[in-house]
């Protein structure tokens, strides 16, 4: 591209009649523009910029930074200096257009950069705007904090009261006060649970009473608890043990937890007999609630002893203990084995009404319950340290399980009825 010839003398211009040679010469309304007025088109040129925000001071060629930046531009609007020099574009019409171009060019940048929808792209916060934003926030926690709704549902206060009224294993005694209307009428009306030799636990200290298992559904140790509350002169609290797969049960193992049940294990047995509670466990464990009717009061294998141990280092009296009624308020006639990994549960009980009845399969019978305590077992000759004795462990073991058997005996030859 071919720039015009620049000389150093300024063009003369021609002074109009009547004009002295000192004067300056007439402008076209802009000071130090260097367009004469006469030129065609100078005074909408003018309005034109002074609507743009832009001056209408032309620099001259070396000082105008658009000059050479004509030459960048391409397409059918590029400017040449052939323009220029045959007097088609006048200088300042190029620089004024370069303008805005570049204007143009800004705009059509800034349009493709913005977001197309404010709500999903918002623009970015500034400093103080996220200064602002963080003070308003701990201002507004601070306010939460402070109030007395917080204090009184999640102040420290409140959480030591709800730390007293659930214990370290579950209990929530205002739950278990809700379902009390429903858990008296289950042990009174629809068992119709008779109760015998309930003296025999003592009335107060610690106490381990063992009992048989039975039922698809291990409502015994629900029953052994009610049957202390209701019928023993100084109103027993008894906590029992239940297996772990009965805590997955979905909806049963929350609502047993929450009204005594407690997860197997020494440990906890320990923790508990500690505090002077009377607890009931099942030797028998997992095998004791599978077995199928035909099997029914039928005692399994009582483990290893790890009931006597646990009475031997507590040194806490043992309280044989029959239930008689769950073997047929829910008969298992089939169970299907290994589903541990498929559904989460030990085996899949097929009774009478489950799993045809969907869950109102699991409802149990309206059977007659017959729960008979007997004499207890003392261990405060052994001491301790008899707890490592594997033969007298399984001495005893034995002689829990065969008083328990007794009771079981005795109270089926007096039953002349399932239901009554």
């Amino acid at each position: 591209m071919t720039h015009p010839k620049r000389t150093s003398d300024p063009p003369s211009t021609a002074l109009p009649h009547g004009a002295a040679e000192g004067d300056p010469p007439p402008s076209s309304g802009a000071p130090g523009s260097s367009r004469p007025s006469s030129e065609p088109g100078a005074d909408g040129l003018s309005d034109e910029l002074d609507a743009l925000g832009l001056g209408a001071r032309v620099l001259p060629p070396e000082d105008d930074p658009f000059y050479d930046a004509t030459a960048a531009y391409s397409g059918e609007d590029n400017f040449s200096a052939a323009e220029l020099l045959e007097g088609e574009r006048s200088l300042e019409e190029v620089s004024v257009e370069a303008r805005i171009r570049e204007i143009e060019a800004r705009l059509d940048g800034l349009l493709n950069s913005s977001p197309t929808n404010d709500l999903d792209s918002p623009e970015p916060e500034t400093s103080s705007t996220l200064e602002v934003s963080r003070h308003d926030a701990v201002d507004a926690a601070r306010e939460l904090l402070e109030s007395d709704y917080y204090r009184r549902t999640w102040g420290r206060g409140s959480l030591r009261e709800l730390e007293n009224e659930v214990d370290a294993f579950g209990l929530d005694p205002v739950y278990e006060r809700g379902l009390r209307p429903a858990l008296d009428f289950l042990f009174k009306r629809y068992f119709r649970t008779r109760v015998e030799g309930v003296e025999h636990v003592p009335a107060q200290g610690r106490a381990m009473v063992v009992a048989n298992h039975s039922g698809a559904l291990p409502l015994d140790g629900l029953m052994i608890r009610q049957a202390l509350r209701l019928a023993h002169p100084a109103s027993r609290d008894a906590r029992w043990l239940a297996e772990d797969f009965s805590f997955y049960l979905p909806f049963i193992g929350v609502a047993m937890n929450r009204v005594g049940a407690v997860r197997a294990c020494p440990e906890n047995g320990e923790r508990l007999l500690a505090k002077n509670h009377v607890v009931s466990v099942f030797p028998e464990g997992a095998e004791g609630i599978k077995k199928l009717y035909k099997e029914r009061y039928q005692l399994q294998r009582f483990g290893r002893g790890g009931f006597v141990r646990l009475a031997l280092r507590t040194q806490s009296p043992i309280v044989p203990c029959a239930v008689i009624g769950g073997e047929e308020a829910n008969p298992i006639l089939y169970r299907v084995d290994n589903l541990t990994k498929l559904v989460g549960v030990d085996y899949l009980p097929l009774t009478p009404t489950f799993p045809w009845l969907g869950p109102l399969g699991l409802l149990p019978l309206p059977t007659r319950w017959h729960i008979a305590f007997g004499e207890p077992i003392s261990v405060a000759d052994y001491g301790p340290a008899a707890a490592s004795d594997h033969v007298l462990v399984g001495r005893i073991s034995e002689r829990v399980r065969a008083s328990i058997a007794g009771l079981l005996d005795g109270g089926l030859k007096r039953r002349k009825n399932v239901f009554f």
